[in-house]
């Protein structure tokens, strides 16, 4: 196991944590005016975001040296790789609500803070488990290999938003509206405080993203229990989820085989911790980064290759919520080749 143990002190905490907190400020102030996000912008936003993750694995290559340094990019690489995958599952949520562009934004933002605090808590517990228990590390590698494997076999398999456990739980303790009002996630009507469809929305797509937090949490600890690094790798990737949406929701469909990739991903990082286990001990991060690498641009190019001449502005499509609560038609995950 990739201990890579250094003291980071608590004004360093502190410090990372204000600064994504900024991010996070700039980001709601810039988009306070609900408007339809389009390409230009979520592509700047986009080059922002990752400008800044990268930025910090050089502050790492100055502050602790290379393996740090790239240990952090290999865990941001694998994050940012699982991260389109949320966001074909993003696009299948607004499409089911049918959620005004305006609003997803504020959705996403609200979102992304609930996926910071999911990860936060499953990085300690997961790596603390890690540390005492050395036989997590087959359980949780065993997963990571479930979980490929199931990514690369079901590329079709339905996606039911209103069939998620929680949405279904909340909506049976909340009072709830099947409309919108506006950019509200609450409103009152005749006298009652009610939730909106815009909430029901935010729920489903951070009960989503709960699934995806287990998934990247696991995956980034087989490169390295280090919390600090685990977590900002995380951070800096959530961060950007957002403006990726905006920049690949129109072309999802060119995505064809990316969850090949993905998947084989997956079952690396799971190898990976169980044989940090055994004999054969951590694999070198240098082999890590480029199996994260060409992994990526395999499965992204042998996807774009594949899809040449599609329109690229088709996007998976779910049907919305019928009136009344009516039984909608189910989504499909991905689109089929």
């Amino acid at each position: 196991m990739n201990g890579l143990s250094f003291t980071v002190p608590l004004w360093v905490w502190a410090a990372v944590t204000l600064v994504i907190a900024v991010m996070l400020a700039v980001d709601l102030i810039a988009h306070r005016d609900n408007h339809v996000i389009g390409f230009k912008e979520a592509a700047v936003w986009s080059a922002v975001w990752i400008a800044i993750g990268l930025a910090f694995g050089l502050v790492l290559l100055l502050w602790q040296g290379g393996e740090a340094s790239s240990t952090y990019y290999a865990g941001y690489l694998i994050e940012k790789a699982l991260s389109i995958d949320n966001v074909f599952v993003f696009a299948l949520v607004f499409s089911f609500f049918a959620v005004p562009d305006a609003y997803q934004h504020k959705v996403l933002f609200w979102g992304v803070i609930g996926a910071l605090a999911f990860r936060l808590v499953f990085i300690f517990v997961g790596a603390e488990l890690l540390q005492l228990f050395f036989w997590t590390a087959y359980l949780f590698g065993a997963f990571l290999i479930w979980t490929g494997y199931k990514m690369a076999v079901s590329k079709d398999a339905e996606v039911r938003p209103e069939r998620n456990p929680v949405v279904r739980l909340v909506k049976k303790i909340v009072p709830t509206d099947t409309r919108y009002h506006g950019g509200r996630f609450f409103t009152t009507i005749s006298g009652r405080r009610v939730a909106t469809l815009l909430f029901v929305a935010l729920v489903a797509i951070e009960a989503t993203d709960l699934i995806f937090a287990v998934d990247s949490v696991a995956a980034v600890l087989a490169i390295t229990t280090n919390t600090f690094i685990v977590w900002t790798a995380n951070a800096f990737a959530v961060l950007g989820l957002r403006s990726l949406y905006f920049c690949l929701a129109g072309l999802l469909r060119r995505f064809a085989y990316l969850h090949y990739g993905l998947a084989v991903l997956l079952a690396f990082a799971g190898v990976k911790l169980i044989l940090s286990e055994t004999p054969v001990g951590k694999l070198p991060i240098p082999l890590t980064l480029g199996v994260i690498a060409v992994t990526i641009t395999v499965s992204i190019g042998w996807s774009l290759i594949a899809t040449r001449g599609q329109n690229g502005d088709t996007t998976p499509t779910a049907a919305g919520p019928a009136p009344d609560g009516a039984e909608p038609a189910p989504a499909t995950r991905r689109p089929a080749n």
